[in-house]
This record gives C-alpha cells, sequence and structure tokens, in this order.
C-alpha cells in the first residue's frame, strides 16, 4: 500500500469516527431535550455546547504527547492541573460567589444540550458547576497544555518558540474574565450574556487549533 493510499484510508477512518461521534452527541442530546421537556429559545447555544465536546474529544483523540523523561512529564502535569484550575476558575466550574447563608447541596441544572444536565454542588464557601461543554473541554485544553510543555522542551530553539504559541493558552481565561468585567454594568448584562458564549466559543476553538498544530512552534527533530 502506497503513502497516498494510507493517508486516504486514515483519513477515511477519522472521517468515521467523527461522523459517529457526531450522531452520537446528537441522538443523547435530542433525547435529552425530550426526557427534561426543554424548550430551547437559543438553538445556537446546544450548537456550542455539543461543539465544545465534539472538538475537546477530537482534539485529545489526535493528540500524543511526545516522549518525554519522568522529570518533563512531572513538571508539564504540574502546568496542566494549574492551568485547568485557573480555568475551571475563571471558566465559571468554580464560583466563588455564593449566596450568604447558602447551605451544603446538590441538585441537576437541566441547561441546553452539551452545558446540561450540570450537576451543581453547592457549599457554604464555593459551589461547582460541572457543565459538559465546560468539563470536557477544559480537560481537553489542560491535556493539550500538557503536551505543548512537553514538545516545548525537546530544545532550547523549538523550546523558546513552542511557549510563544501558549501564550494562547491565557485566552479562555481572559475571555471570561473581560466579559465577567463587561456584564458588570447593568446597561451591558443582557448583551454580554447573549455574546459571552459565542465569544468563548470562537476562543476555545482556537486555542485548541493552536495548541493543537502549535504553528509557532517546531518539532523535536527541527
Amino acid at each position: 500500500m502506497g503513502v497516498t493510499e494510507s493517508l486516504r484510508v486514515a483519513f477515511d477512518r477519522d472521517l468515521l469516527y467523527v461522523g459517529l461521534l457526531a450522531n452520537t452527541l446528537g441522538i443523547l442530546a435530542f433525547a435529552y431535550v425530550l426526557l427534561a421537556d426543554i424548550t430551547l429559545t437559543q438553538p445556537r447555544y446546544a450548537f456550542y455546547g455539543l461543539l465544545w465536546i465534539a472538538v475537546g474529544v477530537l482534539a485529545v483523540w489526535k493528540t500524543t504527547p511526545a516522549p518525554a523523561d519522568e522529570k518533563t512529564r512531572r513538571r508539564a502535569g504540574v502546568v496542566a492541573v494549574g492551568y485547568l484550575v485557573a480555568l475551571a476558575v475563571a471558566g465559571g466550574i468554580v464560583v466563588s460567589s455564593v449566596p450568604s447563608g447558602a447551605d451544603w447541596g446538590a441538585r441537576l441544572a437541566t441547561l441546553a444540550p452539551g452545558w446540561g444536565p450540570a450537576p451543581v454542588f453547592t457549599t457554604p464557601y464555593v459551589a461547582v458547576v460541572l457543565m459538559p461543554a465546560r468539563v470536557v473541554g477544559y480537560l481537553a485544553l489542560a491535556y493539550l497544555v500538557y503536551a505543548t510543555v512537553i514538545d516545548a522542551s525537546g530544545s532550547a530553539v523549538s523550546g523558546l518558540l513552542g511557549l510563544l504559541s501558549c501564550v494562547s493558552c491565557s485566552w479562555p481565561i481572559l475571555a471570561s474574565l473581560l466579559t465577567g468585567v463587561f456584564g458588570s454594568s447593568s446597561a451591558l448584562v443582557a448583551a454580554t450574556f447573549d455574546l459571552s458564549y459565542d465569544i468563548s466559543t470562537l476562543v476555545f476553538v482556537v486555542t485548541v487549533a493552536l495548541l493543537y498544530w502549535r504553528p509557532f512552534g517546531f518539532s523535536e527533530g527541527d
């Protein structure tokens, strides 16, 4: 089998898996809407949520970190975990502004497909909102950062350029913080909330693309 034929077979296989993933997400979303009796007033929100999950799953599936020694893997793991925590706090998974007198509790929020069903755990100190799209998306970003840090340790030149490409890692955090700041003005609350999903989805997809392809860096063998 020639190189061209091998690439075509691999592409067809990947396309099949992507189709299976899309169909599975669509069926699950449809069943969820029926069972939870949800009315989709903004269908694009559901599309965005499913897109986050699909892009996150595909990014992890197609990313294989380069071989590295134990010290490099530990360093990359620490960076990835720190990044995941920052995303969770800035992106609304961990919410510190809980009402006074809040008690321990748990419930299931029936949000739009992709964003829900979302388990919500409350404490007197913080609340944890596990929206599927955010959880899958942020885990995927952390995994890509892990792979990027490992690749960046290959050599001095590739390391420097590889880390520069990781500047995009901060985009989802900055986007969440900026939409929160602008949304603090009562005149802009509705507009900011309406656009926050559009902005965060665009930033997420672009960040995944940059971390996956890393156009500003070199592979270890270059």
